[in-house]
């Protein structure tokens, strides 16, 4: 394979998909609020957060089927690509019959999760069963076939298809609120917007790959080599559901729908950001798993830490922008009655900085496949995280979510990944690369603080001119402050060669032009 082409184009493709992804629900979430109201925000959260729940059924089988194609495709052995895709379609079978089971039995506690009233007296037992019907659907219709999308490196597929589905999807859904102002339609068109994305997108990956089908078997030896990736796959998966759904049902609980809103607009402008940086990690992680084949563990190793800068520049950079925009963006979309204080700013700010830096540890121990020996990890970090949001929401409400999620981070998460990453993939000591890590998250901090200083003096100004000229000067200051401080850094040079090699040397040309 051609590493960097692959990457590049599901790149492009998944940024340009990703900023589509963005922009619509934006939209939607906006036109929510002014035609429905802002509970039904909070009411789209809960079920989204009670069906991730459900998905632990998933077990992680997606990732363990596509790694265990990562060998046998660089080795065009086609006869066993086919067997794997058989054993998950087969799994995958099972898992939508096991979310839908489990689902149903857990209908009568749906509104025991929902603080105060339903909004509109909406039916809140139809709402969560078309939800969960939605879920059912993804798995039953052809969701193996993606699997030969991504091994590929071909998701820049998937990602025309879902631009395609995602814009009826939303173009009737505008509709239905707009001129009917019917929940129960707008969660039926989703429903059925799902079911044509996956028929699609099998379509495809059936033309593109004709000679691929689920078919053969594969040795027992195999089979269970893969359960057992599974296995340790889901406390992955089950740490993972915890710390995203969790936050999301305690805050529905006890702080209530109108909070819950409130929160997850916030959470909405960071995961979308946070989301284009995925879709590097994402469209990187075929290659890097090929590159664990066919690379030294030196050449790995050095490409890890060149990547780990390049992410740590451009999350420090976000999280300036975050710090001064947050603020009076929110103000101007949804009012000044729906703004958190600025502590809840700053929290989000670390949040942010923690979660995405992880990706670059993760992605490559899932590459190497070091499932085994991280499986109790996640799982012990989201129970501390869980544990601190029941003991502390009561008493400091909204910051007890946020700074839970920081604190299992921090002295649980992060450096246990660390840890397990350079112990099985690199085998080296950790310990220099967790105190650079240190100071990269300490200069992205002061950086931020300084940004944000300086955008203290827009405070008086309108809104929509406080947030184009915070965003410029952030963007300015903190590339300025960065270049400043890490000029003599060892890898400074080796990631522009690297941004200029993905931009096929034009970054080079641009970089020569204003230095």
């Amino acid at each position: 394979m051609n590493r960097t082409q692959n990457a590049t184009r599901n790149i492009v493709f998944g940024v340009i998909l990703k900023l589509y992804q963005i922009l619509l629900p934006f939209a939607m979430r906006t036109a929510m609020i002014y035609l429905m109201g802002v509970e039904y925000l909070g009411l789209n959260s809960l079920f989204t957060s009670v069906l991730q729940v459900l998905n632990l059924a998933e077990l992680g089988v997606g990732s363990a089927m596509v790694y265990s194609m990562y060998k046998p495709i660089a080795e065009n052995d086609k006869p066993m690509v086919c067997a794997l895709l058989k054993l998950y379609k087969k799994y995958y079978f099972f898992i939508g019959l096991i979310i839908a089971c489990v689902g149903v039995l857990l209908t009568p506690l749906i509104p025991k999760l929902i603080s105060g009233t339903i909004p509109g007296q909406l039916n809140i037992y139809i709402l969560y069963l078309l939800n969960l019907a939605a879920t059912v659907m993804t798995y039953w219709l052809f969701a193996y076939k993606n699997s030969l999308l991504q091994a590929n490196q071909r998701s820049d597929i998937a990602s025309k298809i879902t631009i395609l589905t995602t814009s009826l999807q939303y173009a009737l859904q505008l509709i239905v609120l707009w001129l009917l102002h019917d929940y129960y339609l707008y969660i039926i068109v989703m429903l059925f917007t799902q079911a044509i994305a996956n028929i699609v997108t099998a379509i495809a990956a059936s033309r593109l790959y004709p000679d691929l089908g689920p078919k053969g078997t594969l040795p027992d030896k195999t089979i269970k080599t893969i359960n057992q990736r599974i296995k340790d796959l889901f406390t992955a998966k089950l740490g993972a559901t915890i710390v995203n759904s969790a936050d999301t049902i305690v805050i529905s609980a006890f702080l209530g729908l109108t909070v819950l809103a409130m929160y997850q607009n916030y959470y909405f402008i960071m995961s979308s950001v946070m989301g284009v940086l995925t879709v590097v990690f994402s469209s990187c992680l075929a290659g890097v798993g090929n590159s664990m084949v066919m690379e030294s563990a030196e050449k790995n190793y050095n490409d890890f830490r060149v990547l780990t800068f390049l992410i740590n520049w451009i999350v420090t950079v976000c999280m300036c922008c975050f710090a001064t925009v947050y603020q009076p963006f929110i103000e101007l979309w949804v009012g000044k009655k729906y703004i958190f204080s600025e502590t809840v700013v700053a929290f989000f700010c670390i949040y942010f900085y923690l979660v995405t830096m992880q990706q670059v540890n993760g992605m490559y121990k899932d590459a190497a496949g070091v499932w085994h020996q991280d499986r109790f990890r996640p799982l012990i970090a989201a129970m501390v995280n869980l544990l601190l949001n029941l003991a502390l929401v009561r008493i400091w409400g909204i910051y007890a979510i946020l700074l839970s999620t920081i604190i299992s981070y921090i002295f649980i998460s992060m450096p246990w990944m660390v840890s397990n990453v350079f112990k099985y993939v690199f085998h080296r000591s950790w310990r220099k690369f967790a105190c650079e890590f240190s100071l990269y998250f300490l200069a992205a901090c002061i950086i931020t603080f300084l940004c944000r200083m300086i955008c203290v003096i827009t405070g008086a100004m309108p809104l929509y001119i406080q947030i184009v000229f915070n965003l410029l000067v952030s963007l300015l200051a903190s590339n300025m402050l960065l270049l400043i401080v890490y000029k003599k850094n060892a890898y400074y040079i080796q990631m522009i060669n690297l941004i200029d090699k993905i931009t096929k040397f034009k970054f080079s040309r641009i970089f020569k032009f204003f230095k």
